[in-house]
């Protein structure tokens, strides 16, 4: 009986516990809400002026209390000790991505400073937690992710918007070689293009156009987009017109022979493309597929020989 009472007690006060804190939680979220609700309508007046610091600070947003600063500190950090040039190349990098900004410089330098943070903590969790070979494997696989992880993402960008300008090239070039040799302009022709074919190479091909209505030169905005690309074919395009101008030769002429050598060009991409295909098919074969293979075929005939002798 007196088990019981004791039981019961205790289960009374479990609950009596488990109601005040629902009680307190629902006090402080009301008075969250509430704060949030006033502080979202102080925002929507215009001059107004709170006298309180404490409420001036809680007016700003979370990212601009909280993140940016941080974000700020590890940028800092990462231009601290960094080598010289190094961000000036992450600049030139970010132009051939088709970012050409400051923040996004100052956003990848937080995001390598606090991969290779991560990476250090990482590191010594593994070295505490496992042993032997496996240890030195996880720890350099995180430093290797961590250290270089975010400058193989931006080398994939530049790649890929890079090898996007060379596949769209041959198809804006046709599209100018049948407007310029319909009467337009070099210049008219390209504005029609631009807004026929979206694409990043319509962009650098509109920017060059603003830059051209702006008062920079045809030449100085050209070598600007050559500049901005950084690609082969853009280069030899680019050549070409200048030349064309400079020599007056006629735009269209050179404009649909650039047109067939782009589109050859392509093609031998496309070509070359699928004939590195099966060496590179190889490296999984040799590791991944032939070793379950040979266990399938030779693995009974091995414990059999192994039986008999």
């Amino acid at each position: 009986m007196f088990v019981a009472d004791v039981t019961g007690t205790g289960l009374l006060a479990v609950i009596g516990v488990g109601v005040a804190v629902g009680l307190v939680l629902f006090v402080v979220a009301s008075q969250a809400e509430e704060k949030a609700v006033v502080r979202s309508s102080l925002r929507q007046l215009e001059g107004y002026e709170v006298e309180n610091v404490r409420d001036q600070e809680l007016l700003v947003p979370l990212r601009e209390r909280a993140l940016v600063p941080a974000a700020q500190k590890l940028t800092d950090i990462g231009r601290r000790f960094t080598p010289a040039g190094y961000v000036d190349k992450i600049r030139q990098k970010f132009v051939y991505a088709g970012e050409p900004s400051a923040d996004a410089v100052d956003r990848f330098l937080a995001t390598q400073v606090l991969g290779v943070a991560l990476a250090v903590v990482g590191s010594i969790l593994c070295f505490i937690a496992l042993d032997g070979l496996l240890r030195w494997a996880a720890i350099l696989l995180l430093l290797l992710v961590g250290v270089m992880g975010p400058t193989a993402i931006l080398n994939r960008r530049v790649a890929e918007r890079q090898h996007e300008l060379r596949v769209k090239l041959p198809d804006i070039l046709d599209l100018l070689v049948i407007s310029v040799e319909a009467g337009l302009g070099f210049e008219q022709a390209l504005d029609r293009t631009v807004a026929a074919v979206p694409g990043p190479l319509s962009d650098e091909f509109a920017r060059m156009l603003g830059e051209v209505r702006a008062g920079s030169s045809r030449a100085d905005a050209m070598r600007a987009l050559e500049a901005r690309c950084n690609v082969p074919e853009i280069r030899s395009f680019v050549l070409a017109i200048l030349q064309a101008d400079t020599f007056g030769v006629s735009i269209g002429r050179v404009l649909r022979a650039q047109a067939d050598e782009m589109r050859i060009k392509r093609r031998q991409i496309a070509q070359e493309q699928a004939q590195k295909a099966p060496v590179k098919m190889l490296i999984p074969m040799v590791f991944c597929i032939f070793p379950s293979l040979f266990v399938i075929v030779l693995g009974p005939a091995v414990i059999n020989i192994y039986k008999q002798f």
